[in-house]
């Protein structure tokens, strides 16, 4: 039998469903010393956060307490959601239902080959 203790993982949290963009700037977020600044990049990200995940998750549209969790896990533990502004800010945004296809509407579309 072997006794030898596993190795903790140490590897930063991924959660690939938001994106490797919307980690680094959680990431950004964690290391901001401006307390002000520092909210108004937690309500941009998690702004992405929900566009993101109506992406992924066409049939549920994530809740407040799940961007929160989320954000809190990503940053391990540095962010939290619990200043004043977030929460109502994000209850005005959750009723109004998010267009799926927002982003491809706002590419260009390809031109069509002629058929001679």
């Amino acid at each position: 039998m072997n006794t030898t203790p596993l190795k903790r993982n140490t590897e930063p949290v991924r959660m690939r469903n938001y994106g490797r963009i919307v980690q680094d700037m959680v990431a950004l977020a964690a290391k901001e010393q401006d307390a002000n600044r520092r909210h108004q990049m937690i309500i941009y990200i998690a702004q992405c956060m929900r566009q993101k995940n109506a992406i992924w998750n066409k049939e549920q549209e994530s809740g407040i307490q799940r961007l929160k969790e989320d954000i809190y896990t990503l940053s391990r533990g540095a962010l939290t959601c619990d200043f004043p502004e977030f929460e109502p800010l994000m209850q005005q945004l959750m009723q109004h239902p998010m267009p799926v296809n927002e982003t491809r509407a706002m590419m260009p579309q390809k031109k069509k080959k002629k058929v001679i």
